[in-house]
Order: structure tokens, then C-alpha cells, then sequence
């Protein structure tokens, strides 16, 4: 998830979720800048799904890395995980 694609701009920022499909999702990477430039050319070349929601972003990088979302943002992150299913056409159980 990103604010900005292919830019390197001050202010830029990316943060990469993980979601084992039993607990919440957790923060696995996140940066601004240089950093979140570099996550999002991972995210690519691993095939990732990148969703960009500025408010989004800026309120998960505000979460601790390896930790869980809080449950204020579980329907915005279902949201985007469910945007990831379909956009690899899987189902969810199925590896993304």
C-alpha cells in the first residue's frame, strides 16, 4: 500500500502488510522516502498487489512493525485484501 507510485519524493510513503488468514494482518514493512521507494519496487518484482490510499497509509505507518493492525482499521484492510483476491482472481484460503 502506497501513497504515491513511482515517485522517490520526500513525504513518499509505503506500508507492507502480511496476512497468515488467522489473526490480523501486521505491519511486515514500512518507510517513507528512499525506503518506501525500495518496498514498492519489491512489491513489484514479487508480484504484490499495490492498492494507494493516501489516509490509509498514513494511518497504518503510525503502526509498530511486526505488530497488528488495530481494530479500527480491519474493515479498511479487509477491504484491500479482499481487492487482493480479486485482482489475482483467488478465493480466500487460496495463497496469494
Amino acid at each position: 500500500m502506497n501513497d504515491q507510485t513511482g515517485s522517490n519524493k520526500p513525504g513518499e510513503i509505503a506500508v507492507s502488510l502480511h496476512y497468515d488468514q488467522r489473526n490480523a494482518p501486521i505491519v511486515s514493512a514500512k518507510g517513507e522516502g528512499d525506503l518506501a521507494h525500495r518496498i514498492l519496487e519489491l512489491a513489484m518484482e514479487h508480484d504484490v498487489p499495490i492498492y494507494q490510499d493516501t489516509h490509509l497509509v498514513q494511518l497504518l505507518s503510525q503502526v509498530d512493525l511486526d505488530t497488528e493492525i488495530p481494530p479500527q482499521l480491519y474493515l479498511a484492510v479487509a477491504e484491500i485484501i479482499a481487492f487482493a483476491y480479486r485482482l489475482k482472481d483467488r478465493l480466500p484460503g487460496d495463497r496469494i
